[in-house]
């Protein structure tokens, strides 16, 4: 498949623990479901992945690397591009079109339904089940948004 930049194409900043993979921070935790298979089609629109994660040092390397092992190169690491270098003078902001991230108000969507947010217009987009349990971070996945913001059960 080629990749191509439409004018549809977004600068999409994504978390690593809790959105890639599941929370073992310091250590890697399994595949979210669909999270590579995501990532890679997401690169195939042309749309540029930001990496953006709480981890440094060797923790981030490791992060980085794993999903090398897996396809999914980012543009850029913790920054806004490649070159960009941090100073007390540089906000650290990131200039993002998008953020994927479990941390988001209501949780994590999940990949396929980033996908279909994303990219409604491409229809189905089947993905190869590598871990069917990935996706099972929270205890209780069917509880409303009111009762998970605000910890009723």
């Amino acid at each position: 498949m080629q990749n191509f930049v439409s004018e549809n194409s977004k600068i999409i900043a994504v978390d690593f623990d809790g959105t890639i993979v599941e929370h073992k921070y310091p250590e890697i935790g399994r595949e979210m479901l669909f999270a590579f298979a995501t990532l890679k089609a997401l690169k195939q629109k042309g749309h540029k992945l930001i990496l953006w994660t709480y981890r440094v040092g060797k923790h981030l390397d490791d992060a980085v690397e794993y999903c090398k092992t897996n396809g999914v190169e980012f543009y850029a690491v913790n920054k806004n591009y490649p070159e960009e270098v941090f100073d007390q003078n540089t906000a650290r902001k990131l200039n993002a079109d998008i953020f994927i991230d479990d941390r988001n108000v209501g949780g994590f969507l999940g990949w396929s339904e980033i996908w279909q947010t994303l990219h409604p217009e491409s229809g189905e987009f089947m993905h190869q089940l590598k871990n069917e349990q990935a996706h099972n971070n929270f205890a209780n996945q069917n509880q409303s948004f009111i009762k998970k913001l605000f910890g009723k059960k």
